[in-house]
């Protein structure tokens, strides 16, 4: 349930209504929005007299919410929520790019990646110390000596990672030495280590599942939002459809559909969807023009003996290329690429 204030409420009028809500074992979370200021009511509201709520002064309207990703809903909190990476804001006006192999091979390949993609415009990196492999066989990282590389080549060039938590055993390792913890496709129903995620202050970046509907993507990410870790990142990465012709279908309409539904950024994986190096480029500029907070693509110097996905990530040449057709189109529709450090 959600108060909606009067624009010119006064705030005593406001703590009054906190005050009795408070009484009666609710938890409040608050926002600003542009007109008005709304609070959202966290409990079984069940038993709240949404009349008696209307009579208190300086109260506009008091709405129950119908979505079942309640906090993670517009209607609960008008306003974007940013969430931060160190310095970096994921969410707002400015768009953020993140790069990086898919997998940390080595020592010296994930410092030279992240020099080069940070020295055309990366603000986060990206690299997988455990990676969840379709064949047993194939290689499966490097587990911590990866996050450390990883965490090593980011502190070097003055920017936060991101890397795939895949079982709550390593969330320790994780909370030491990333900055953003992702979820990826396959865990994005893993209720469990959701949970666990809800403790944790480090930014949560939640891949949409390959058969997940946006209603169900939402509803995961709830599980971390509602447990109190507000700071969610979604990340569509494609779906699975009756098409073949690509890895996955990338879902872009979820964009805007997700912008609307609910206050959370959402970035686009272009590299995982397509899985053809030559397809990422003009999947990435479509998500920028679609509105998405950011993209997230795979590179690497060498990707015809990289150890995992190599097909799908760009050489660095590319995406220098890649930066410039997304800053023509960020400026098109009001935006701009994240710059300052």
């Amino acid at each position: 349930m959600i108060v909606i204030f009067e624009n010119n409420a006064k705030q005593k009028d406001i703590q009054k209504v906190k005050n009795y809500l408070k009484q009666n074992n609710f938890r409040l979370n608050g926002s600003q929005g542009k007109d008005h200021f709304v609070l959202g009511i966290i409990g079984n509201v069940n038993k709240l007299n949404i009349d008696r709520l209307k009579e208190f002064d300086g109260v506009e309207n008091a709405i129950r919410i119908s979505e079942s990703y309640k906090r993670c809903s517009r209607t609960f909190k008008p306003t974007d929520t940013i969430v931060k990476a160190g310095n970096i804001p994921i969410g707002g006006k400015d768009i953020v790019i993140i790069a990086g192999p898919c997998s940390v091979e080595n020592e010296k390949m994930v410092h030279c990646i992240a020099k080069k993609v940070t020295k055309k415009g990366a603000k986060i990196i990206r690299g997988g110390a455990y990676k969840p492999r379709s064949s047993p066989y194939s290689f499966q990282g490097l587990g911590e000596e990866g996050l450390k590389y990883l965490k090593e080549a980011a502190t070097k060039n003055n920017v936060p990672c991101v890397s795939e938590l895949m079982s709550v055993d390593n969330l320790e390792l994780f909370e030491k030495y990333i900055d953003i913890i992702q979820i990826g496709a396959r865990n994005m129903q893993n209720f469990t280590l959701l949970k666990e995620l809800s403790n944790t202050k480090k930014p949560i970046m939640l891949k949409r599942g390959i058969s997940a509907t946006v209603e169900e993507w939402l509803n995961s990410a709830e599980y971390i939002v509602s447990g109190g870790n507000p700071n969610v990142i979604l990340c569509e990465r494609g779906i699975r459809t009756f098409e073949n012709s690509t890895r996955f279908t990338l879902d872009l309409s979820s964009v805007p559909v997700i912008k609307k539904l609910s206050h959370l950024p959402v970035i686009v994986d272009p590299s995982h969807a397509m899985g053809n190096r030559k397809l990422v480029l003009p999947m990435a500029r479509a998500a920028i023009a679609v509105g998405a907070d950011g993209i997230m693509v795979e590179v690497h110097n060498n990707p015809n003996e990289a150890l995992s996905d190599g097909h799908q990530s760009l050489l660095p040449y590319q995406f220098e290329i890649l930066m410039k057709n997304i800053k023509i189109i960020s400026n098109a529709i009001g935006r701009k690429i994240y710059e300052s450090d």
